[in-house]
């Protein structure tokens, strides 16, 4: 998913409709029969008086708790144009991060920041300052980068975990979709487990999907959970309009510490590597392999197109998610015992998992 170019928009006036209860008519009753008609008499009602305190929800303390460490993040690349010979056109994006410790370490989409030439990070105070880039991981498209301010103006967020997330569970995202930065929007996890395309295509395992409105700029963003813990980074969504369709996807924070952790130590991230493009099983569970990559691991354990893997050390795989969940598991030089099916027949393969070529 590509960083989008942010414009503003003009502000939209809508319509307010009251309903009956706004000024409704009233009306006097009449007796019947023969008896004179009495004059009417008026009650004075005092007004209610307003609460003298405003009920707070538990949102409005959690944005209030959250926003300080939620930062806007404006990016400016230039690339070849196209319409001149040698020349360069520059172009800027927008996206959205969260403050992971007080050392000024920031973590966002790696498709935010790609081919970024200038990164300036924007505080809810206003303040803003120039950020330089750590490192990113394309396989999970995270990125972290770093400010020099001081410490005073540092919110990290508290990171939870993905594990238990369940459809149905509260969720809230807070970011900048359309440059809005400090929006807040809230929903539900729809489902979980979902495999999403890494900007590398390579798959992203276990992502939250979240019904949460999440739309261009809130890339990078925390997906919080009600007690405000990050349990996952905002990075797509499913559109066919190009805008919040109501299907978006977080990946997960456990898939994020990791990730996290090796960049600010200054090392390269490392996924282990099968080397198979599989799809669901027809007919059955399984993930069927379609292709298999020259020189790969897969290929020197002598797997092949057509092949229906069925476990991984055991467990079953049910489908091509579940494989790529498995695989995500296990660090480069890891051995995995598969059982896959070919022309009726089944088979038991040991692997030794390679590096995912970058």
């Amino acid at each position: 998913m590509n960083s989008t170019i942010v414009r503003r928009t003009a502000a939209i006036a809508g319509a307010l409709v009251l309903g009956g209860g706004a000024g409704a008519g009233i009306y006097a009753a009449t007796s019947s029969g023969s008896h004179s008609a009495q004059p009417a008499t008026t009650t004075v009602v005092a007004a209610q008086t307003a609460a003298a305190k405003q009920t707070v929800s538990n949102l409005t303390q959690l944005y209030k708790t959250v926003t300080p460490g939620v930062v806007d993040i404006k990016v400016t690349s230039t690339s070849q144009d196209g319409f001149s010979f040698g020349g360069q056109q520059q172009s800027s994006a927008e996206g959205s991060g969260f403050v992971y410790d007080t050392s000024g370490h920031i973590v966002t989409n790696a498709h935010v920041v790609d081919g970024a030439q200038s990164i300036t990070v924007r505080f809810q105070s206003g303040k803003t300052a120039k950020a330089t880039l750590v490192g990113t991981d394309a396989g999970t498209d995270i990125a972290v980068i770093k400010v020099d301010v001081d410490a005073s103006m540092l919110h990290p967020l508290t990171l939870g975990s993905s594990a238990a997330v369940q459809p149905g569970q509260e969720v809230i995202a807070i970011g900048s979709p359309f440059g809005l930065a400090g929006t807040m929007t809230s929903g539900i996890v729809s489902a979980v487990d979902r495999t999403i395309e890494a900007p590398k295509n390579y798959s992203i395992a276990g992502a939250i999907q979240t019904d949460a409105p999440i739309n261009h700029g809130n890339s990078g963003g925390p997906l919080l959970n009600a007690s405000g813990d990050v349990i996952g980074v905002n990075a797509q969504i499913e559109s066919d309009s190009g805008g919040n369709d109501g299907v978006g996807f977080a990946i997960p924070i456990d898939s994020v510490k990791s990730v996290v952790s090796t960049l600010v130590a200054g090392g390269k991230v490392q996924h282990a590597y099968l080397g198979v493009k599989v799809g669901d099983a027809a007919g059955g569970p399984g993930a069927r392999v379609g292709t298999v990559i020259a020189g790969s691991p897969a290929d020197k354990a002598d797997i092949q197109p057509g092949d229906v893997i069925t476990t991984v050390d055991g467990k079953t795989v049910s489908s091509a998610d579940d494989l790529t969940a498995a695989v995500g598991t296990h660090a480069p030089g890891d051995k995995v015992t598969l059982t896959l099916t070919r022309d009726g027949s089944s088979h038991t393969i040991t692997v030794t998992l390679g590096v995912r070529p970058s």
